[in-house]
């Protein structure tokens, strides 16, 4: 017996015809077919059961209340004379010798019905997200998220790591997102911060002498929102390994991730070990994104000599980058579309021309492509019927919008994208450092702990300018399934004193190492062992799973996109007692 409950509605079969039983839920509809005769949908976190009103008594009670109030029905069960087979509990029905109401739904009208939620507007839905996850729909999402962190913490457990949690009121990080601060009563004027990743406690883990650690971390960063990326607060399975290499953590993410996702995933194909490997500048140049989506079939072409002296004013002294179409029957209405939404999602225009069935040059640029014709189709390997998409800029701005009209092709022209499989790849070897955008000087590309390839020696080459500190490489990777970031990740910079030479290259000295992160400084000054890790996302690969398009489909209670929690109403206001206990004080807003 499941509380006041004999079974639930999802449990009853043909088999328990002539049963006595006690069943609760939710009504979720009623259908009056007669004066004292009606169907009612009784519905609870397992499936639905119909119940019949034979009698007067029976009628007025479910007649009293409105749609969503929760109710026991004692009663038999018996037959039905219609069945549905598309339910599990559609053999059979419950008649009624008793029903109890347990909680009164008072409004007669629902924000939205509740089994098509999900066509309701999004502010509507957060705000009244406890009926929105009434939805089986919905709900399902969440027990999904449920199963596969229970999944991920057993594979974990089993491959030798240990679960330690780390602290979530830490020290305000230098690098990375906005934290979220917290004001500390007990020291008047400083603060605690949210974790924006438990990166350098799990670091500090490896150098305490513990072999294997993970968690389901929780992470917060003052940051915008995105389809991928919750604001506020997200969570990851953070991992890292002590003694260990990029191949060490390769093998347990390949050993881990491709069994959850064959069991959960709403495909049924995935990338089997090892995965592809890509190099960073391989990945730009190849598909214009260092998170290619791989189950596009197009590939970028470097088309800058070819095309850049064609008399085109974009492509005069930029990089143009070509992605060629074959046998392209879209119209032109498509293609002008296609260009305004790549312009709209990079910021720079996409140029085209095609080839007619009799090869000729049509459409778009043509007239500047017509003159050099036999050359363009020589190097791009063109042929009648092609359809040629076109970026230029320096070289970066090139590639990116060539990535963007890559992903656009791959998504809307029919058979250029298998879809339906998850399809993974390493992208490797990012630069250590890049020249700043601003600052016109060196800075650290991504993660400054990363290992430099080649360690100290790599370091003093560019001391002494015998390297290029543009060609370095990190020891420093990324995790990407159909287009998303799942993941980066790296081989630690562990050597107190190759992290001192990291940092000067980029002007900052000893002493702004040990003030920023002393802690992490400090411990490694006692002997750390090499270490290296990785952080996937688990609403990311929860998203991927369940086939959404927006991260807060398989969030309990998300945020909506300003970071706002409309159903709690927060952030909110605080009253004066509280701010002077923490010895706050609000400063006016400009307009």
């Amino acid at each position: 017996m499941m509380q006041s409950r004999t079974h639930n509605c999802n449990q009853l079969r043909l088999s328990d015809a002539g049963q006595q039983v006690q069943l609760c839920g939710w009504m979720e509809n009623v259908r009056e077919v007669g004066a004292n005769f009606a169907f009612v949908v009784l519905r609870d976190f397992y499936g639905t059961t119909q119940v019949v009103i034979e009698t007067e008594d029976m009628m007025n009670i479910v007649k009293s209340v409105n749609k969503e109030s929760t109710l026991c029905v004692v009663g038999t069960v018996r037959e039905r004379d219609s069945k549905n087979s598309k339910l599990p509990t559609g053999d059979i029905e419950i008649v009624p010798s008793a029903i109890t109401i347990l909680g009164r739904c008072q409004h007669n009208e629902l924000p939205f019905q509740v089994n098509r939620s999900r066509e309701a507007d999004e502010l509507t839905r957060l705000k009244h997200r406890y009926l929105d996850l009434r939805n089986p729909e919905v709900k399902n999402n969440i027990i999904l998220r449920c199963n596969v962190v229970a999944a991920l913490r057993q594979a974990m457990t089993e491959q030798g790591f240990l679960e330690i949690t780390t602290p979530i009121l830490t020290a305000s990080s230098p690098e990375g997102a906005r934290d979220y601060l917290v004001p500390a009563r007990n020291h008047p004027g400083k603060f605690y911060a949210l974790p924006q990743a438990p990166q350098q406690f799990k670091q500090l883990l490896m150098t305490s002498g513990f072999d294997r650690y993970f968690q389901i971390a929780p992470c917060f960063r003052d940051e915008d929102a995105r389809a991928d990326r919750s604001p506020g607060e997200f969570y990851q399975l953070d991992m890292e390994m002590a003694f260990a290499s990029q191949e060490d953590v390769f093998a347990v993410c390949e050993e881990v991730l491709p069994p959850i996702f064959a069991k959960f995933g709403k495909y049924d194909i995935a990338s089997s070990a090892p995965f592809m490997r890509i190099p960073f500048m391989e990945a730009m140049e190849t598909y214009g994104s260092d998170k290619p989506d791989l189950r596009i079939a197009l590939t970028v072409q470097d088309a800058t000599e070819s095309l850049a002296s064609c008399g085109f004013g974009p492509f005069e002294g930029n990089v143009v980058k070509a992605i060629v179409v074959n046998e392209f029957t879209q119209t032109r209405k498509f293609i002008d579309k296609l260009m305004s939404d790549v312009e709209i999602q990079s910021g720079n225009k996409g140029y085209w021309f095609r080839l007619d069935e009799n090869g000729e040059v049509v459409g778009g640029i043509a007239k500047f492509v017509s003159p050099i014709k036999d050359a363009v189709v020589e190097a791009l390997g063109l042929k009648a019927g092609d359809f040629v998409g076109l970026t230029a800029g320096k070289k970066l701005a090139a590639q990116k919008t060539a990535g963007v009209l890559r992903q656009k092709l791959g998504t809307s022209v029919p058979g250029l994208m298998n879809a339906e499989q998850y399809s993974f790849c390493w992208i490797v070897d990012f630069p250590m450092y890049e020249l700043g955008e601003e600052s016109g000087e060196l800075e650290f590309c991504h993660n400054p702990f990363s290992m430099p390839t080649g360690g100290m020696d790599s370091l003093l080459a560019i001391e002494n300018g015998t390297l290029d500190p543009l060609t370095l490489t990190a020891d420093q990777y990324d995790l990407v399934c159909n287009g998303v970031e799942l993941s980066s990740g790296a081989v630690r910079n562990h050597d107190p004193e190759i992290m001192i030479k990291a940092f000067e290259l980029v002007r900052l000295g000893e002493a702004d190492v040990k003030a920023k992160f002393p802690a992490m400084y400090n411990a490694f000054t006692y002997g750390a062992p090499p270490h290296a890790g990785i952080a996937p996302g688990v609403d990311r690969m929860v998203m991927l799973l369940a086939g959404e398009e927006s991260i807060r489909e398989i969030i309990p209670f998300p945020m909506n996109k300003n970071a706002q929690d409309i159903m709690m109403d927060a952030p909110g206001t605080v009253g004066q007692k509280q701010l002077d206990e923490l010895h706050i004080a609000l400063v006016p807003v400009e307009e």
